[in-house]
């Protein structure tokens, strides 16, 4: 078989922004169409409904995770071609934002507020994909959805499933152990996190990582997994069956409790230097 037509789709943040990027760079031609999950989009409440519910639900310890992860990022990315101009790093494709690097290399792309709604699955048509693939994505795929591609879909995980399904994997990591990191690249499934497990490793981070540093670093592994799982389709003409995996207790977003256990520990979401690294995620490669 040719290498599959693969139909993309990420939130881009700090954990996944420089791999799916070069992600991106390294199969362009064999990429149909990349959808960039809008993380505040209406169905979610907005950026004020869910800044909301995580104050609720985690308390505002919380926040400063979410702002290196996601909003120091996303304010940043409209300073994108300033920052890679002043940083030299212009032509680098790990700090040019997906929308920008699809647009350099022809891909197409869209801003996606519900991937199970009629214009994706117009433009899985049309672009003719083959296969979904899931780089660090918050929305869930119905079955209609993976059904729409005669290959289904695959996800990136940054944790060892069945273990720590969830959002943030790395965290539930931290809290467990230094024994706890690795990831996962599995089937995507109507059941969050649960489809089988085509490729897994653990993986030995240093001793003072956060959750945020975690998360990018497994994610970087992540993509070397996901290349290997992609030869295998192209030489077989299928995804692996993979290895099913029993369904463990769903791992949410942190509580205050589990927060301020991890103060306690001295285990840290984020530090410094994690900020640095989203402030400079589009001013170099």
């Amino acid at each position: 078989m040719a290498t599959p037509r693969i139909a993309l789709f990420a939130l881009e943040a700090l954990p996944n922004a420089r791999a799916a990027r070069r992600f991106v760079q390294d199969h362009a031609t064999d990429i149909a169409f990349v959808g960039l999950s809008n993380a505040e989009r209406p169905g979610t409440g907005g950026f004020v409904g869910q800044i909301r519910r995580h104050l609720a639900r985690s308390g505002p310890s919380f926040l400063p995770y979410l702002g290196v992860n996601f909003g120091l990022p996303d304010l940043m990315r409209p300073l994108a071609p300033l920052t890679r101009r002043l940083s030299g790093s212009f032509e680098a494709p790990e700090a040019k934002p997906l929308a920008i690097l699809c647009r350099d290399l022809g891909i197409p792309s869209r801003v996606v507020n519900d991937v199970n709604g009629p214009e994706v699955a117009d433009a899985l048509r049309r672009h003719g994909a083959d296969l979904i693939v899931t780089f660090h994505f918050d929305q869930i795929l119905t079955a209609a959805t993976l059904a729409a591609v005669p290959l289904g879909g695959i996800n990136v995980h940054p944790g060892l499933l069945p273990r720590h399904r969830g959002p943030v994997p790395t965290i539930h990591a931290l809290a467990e152990g230094p024994d706890a990191f690795g990831i996962t690249i599995h089937h995507l499934a109507v059941v969050i996190d649960a489809g089988a497990i085509l490729a897994q490793e653990a993986v030995a981070l240093p001793p003072d990582v956060t959750a945020t540093r975690a998360s990018v670093l497994l994610h970087e592994r992540g993509r070397v997994l996901l290349d290997g799982i992609l030869e295998l389709v192209s030489r077989d003409g299928r995804v692996p069956e993979g290895r099913p995996m029993p369904t463990l207790p769903y791992c949410p977003f942190p509580d205050r409790a589990m927060l301020r256990d991890l103060r306690r520990r001295c285990l840290r979401l984020t530090d410094a230097r994690d900020l640095a690294d989203a402030a400079s995620l589009n001013a170099r490669g």
